[in-house]
């Protein structure tokens, strides 16, 4: 097991996984995430170790070193590999569970997919720490370990699956809405960088999405759960909202809408105080996204 190509068809495997899971959270980053408090720059620090680890299971055997030390610096570069990919679903699952500096995380195929090849990362990248370490460990251990290694990642890994699909499952995704037509939205104003703009009841910021039109919302499905629809009829709340402006359309499901100046209207689940509007000009699920003014 312990041959040139087994070694080298796993780190190959390894650090690719880990590099395609990286690639996802960068894309992630820079389509939306990087305007999200906290959880911005922790997903750039870790797409930035996780691409530095990758390459380090590549550069790390062709640095010349004597064995056994050579064995045992290569077994420790895929074991911090294989346990950066673990923790980075770690911190998925509990984004997905309970939130993160106040975010909280919904189902979506592309944190889904990034958590199937951190799973398959660290399955690959485990072996082949242990098989590795199998040259630096004192004889006795050696026997043990050869007959735990394999098997013991098999069992970590089935298990982190196993979590992954039922946390993805039971995780909230697309919103759904139990309002009538006879429902309101409250909405209200404040004030954000000198401009007046609109709220919620609750006093979060209100988008409109440039891919939409005035009769039609062009966001659902992934997009919908990042950027919950504003349902019911509009009602103004605040002297600053402009009656005149207020209207509904139908989404495809049959639920009303909020509209202001044709412009349907949506919430962004990076916002988690009012006042905030993390969302306000960034490109995220296929067009720019803006914040309402109330005199626009």
């Amino acid at each position: 097991m312990r041959s040139k190509y087994v070694l080298w068809g796993l780190r190959i495997a390894g650090a690719g996984l880990l590099a395609a899971s990286a690639a996802i959270h960068l894309d992630l980053y820079v389509t939306g995430y990087r305007s999200i408090p906290t959880i911005g720059w922790l997903f750039l620090l870790q797409v930035i170790v996780a691409f530095a680890l990758a390459l380090a299971v590549l550069i790390v055997p062709l640095v010349p070193l004597k064995r056994p030390s050579a064995d045992a610096v290569d077994a420790g570069v895929a074991a911090a590999a294989a346990g950066f990919a673990l923790a980075t679903l770690g911190g998925y699952l509990l984004s997905l569970w309970v939130g993160l500096f106040g975010f909280k995380e919904v189902r979506t195929t592309a944190g889904t997919v990034a958590g199937i090849l951190e799973i398959a990362a660290f399955a690959a990248l485990a072996t082949l720490a242990a098989l590795l370490a199998v040259g630096v460990l004192p004889t006795p251990w050696v026997e043990r370990l050869r007959k735990a290694a394999v098997p013991g990642v098999a069992v970590v890994s089935i298990a982190a699956l196993a979590v992954l699909g039922g946390s993805v499952a039971a995780a909230s995704g697309t919103p759904s809405s139990p309002v009538t037509a006879e429902g309101r939205a409250p909405l209200s104003t404040t004030t954000i960088g000198g401009v007046t703009v609109l709220t919620n009841a609750s006093g979060h910021t209100l988008y409109w999405f440039a891919p939409d039109t005035p009769g039609k919302s062009a966001c659902y499905g992934t997009c919908a759960a990042y950027w919950p629809p504003v349902f019911g009829l509009p009602a103004a709340s605040s002297p600053g909202v402009v009656t005149a402006k207020l209207g509904t359309i139908r989404r495809t499901d049959g639920t009303l809408q909020a509209t202001y100046s044709g412009h349907p209207l949506y919430t962004y689940i990076g916002d988690t105080a009012p006042g905030q509007a993390s969302g306000n000009n960034i490109n995220l699920n296929g067009g720019l996204w803006h914040v309402v003014p109330t005199g626009g």
